[in-house]
């Protein structure tokens, strides 16, 4: 049984950091691409990072230069470490993982997604 589970969401400042993690289990990590998604309120789930199984990594531009997508595959993990956040980087984030995927940013390439954190930034 597949399971991606997200934690490090949270409240959190304009200007501020948060790590997302995510933990993978039930499949061979370190064969899939993992891709981090966010849905806000009343929009649609969009692509935020990458990181593919040979460590190459895409970025969303509203994103570039602030997060940073990193994967421990010795602990089954993925990471997304997020600076400098904005009110606008509020929403659910998803982490989802591609089988020998080359880190697209199209959701529907990822098989397996976990149930999301919640990510605040408050102005």
């Amino acid at each position: 049984q597949v399971q991606l589970v997200e934690s490090g969401g949270g409240l959190v400042q304009t200007g501020g950091s948060l790590r997302l993690s995510c933990a993978a289990s039930g499949i061979t990590f370190s064969s899939y691409a993992m891709g981090w998604f966010r849905q806000a309120p009343g929009k649609e789930r969009v692509f935020v990072s990458a990181i593919n199984y040979g460590g190459n990594t895409h970025y969303a531009d509203s994103v570039k230069g602030r997060f940073t997508i990193s994967r421990d595959n010795s602990k089954n993990t993925v990471y997304l470490q997020m600076n400098s956040l904005k009110p606008e980087d509020t929403a659910v984030y998803y982490c989802a993982a591609d089988l020998w995927g080359s880190g697209t940013n199209r959701a529907r390439d990822y098989a397996y997604w976990g149930q999301g954190t919640q990510v605040t930034v408050s102005s």
